[in-house]
C-alpha cells in the first residue's frame, strides 16, 4: 500500500481569503496526522497565494511526519527551503496565472537552475523530487539530474472522459514508474486523484506514495478532515484497489490491465 501525503494548501487558501488566521494549515496537518497519513504537503509559491513563509517552520515544528515541501527551483525559494530544512522538497513548475500546476517539469529546458536547486537541497539534507509527466524521456531526463525521487503527474488520467482515454494514461503512468524503478528512483503519483480514480494508481506496485489535497479538503468539507483522510486511507487500501479495477471494464467489455 503507497503512503498518503496530504496536501494542505486549500486549507491556506480558505484563509488568505480573508488574510486572517483561520482556518491553520497548521491545524489542519495535525488532524490528517492523527487520523493516519504519512506526510504533509504544502507549496510555497512565488506569489504566496495559500502557503506562507511563517507556515513552513511551524509546520516543521509541529509534525511528527515528514512534511514534504512543493516549489519552484527559484532561487528565492531554494534559500528558504535550505533554511527551513522540511524532509523532502518537490521541484514543480510554477506559471503565475494557473490556478493549479498544470503539468510537469520539463526538463529539457531550464536544466542549469534545476541542476544548482537539486544540488543545493540535497546539501542541506533534503531529499528531492521532481514532478513530471509520464514518459521515459522525462524519467530519463530526472535520473540524469541526479535526484533519487520523481512524482509522476496524474492529471492526464484524473481528467480523462472515456474509459478508452483513462486506460492508454494508466498505462503511460504504470510504463513510466516501472522505467523509473529500473533506473534506480523512488517514485510518487499525484494530481487530481480523488477518491474514486486514485485506486487504480495506488495498484501500480512501483508507486510507493501518493499526494492527494483537493479532494481530501473538499470532502473534509462535508465529512471533517479525519474522516476525510480515513476514507482516502481506505480508497487505496488493497480490497479498494480490486474493487477499483473491477468496476474499470469498459462498455466493450475491455478492461484497464494491470
Amino acid at each position: 500500500m503507497p503512503r498518503l501525503g496530504v496536501n494542505v494548501d486549500h486549507v491556506a487558501t480558505l484563509r488568505q481569503a480573508r488574510r486572517g488566521e483561520r482556518p491553520s494549515p497548521v491545524w489542519a496537518a495535525r488532524e490528517a496526522e492523527a487520523a493516519g497519513c504519512d506526510s504533509i504537503v504544502c507549496h510555497l509559491r512565488e506569489d504566496r497565494r495559500h502557503i506562507q513563509d511563517a507556515d513552513l517552520p511551524a509546520l516543521k515544528k509541529a509534525l511528527r511526519i515528514p512534511l514534504n515541501l512543493e516549489m519552484a527551483a527559484h532561487p528565492e525559494i531554494v534559500r528558504i527551503a535550505c533554511r527551513v530544512r522540511p524532509h523532502q522538497a518537490t521541484l514543480v513548475p510554477e506559471r503565475r496565472r494557473e490556478l493549479t500546476t498544470e503539468g510537469g517539469l520539463d526538463l529539457g529546458r531550464g536544466a542549469r537552475r534545476l541542476t544548482a536547486a537539486v544540488r543545493a537541497l540535497s546539501r542541506s539534507g533534503i531529499r528531492v523530487s521532481l514532478f513530471i509527466d509520464p514518459s521515459r524521456e522525462q524519467v530519463r531526463r530526472a535520473a540524469l539530474l541526479e535526484a533519487p525521487m520523481i512524482e509522476l503527474h496524474t492529471g492526464a488520467y484524473a481528467q480523462a472522459r472515456t474509459p478508452s482515454q483513462r486506460g492508454r494514461c494508466f498505462r503511460q503512468l504504470r510504463d513510466a514508474a516501472q522505467h523509473a524503478r529500473h533506473l534506480g528512483l523512488v517514485v510518487a503519483a499525484g494530481h487530481g486523484l480523488d477518491y474514486g480514480n486514485v485506486g487504480l494508481i495506488a495498484a501500480i506496485p512501483e508507486i510507493e506514495e501518493l499526494n492527494i489535497g483537493f479532494s481530501v479538503v473538499a470532502r473534509a468539507i462535508e465529512v471533517g478532515l479525519p474522516r476525510a483522510v480515513k476514507e482516502m486511507l481506505q480508497a487505496i487500501s488493497p480490497s479498494s484497489r480490486a474493487r477499483a479495477y473491477t468496476s474499470s471494464r469498459a462498455p466493450q467489455g475491455r478492461e484497464i490491465s494491470l
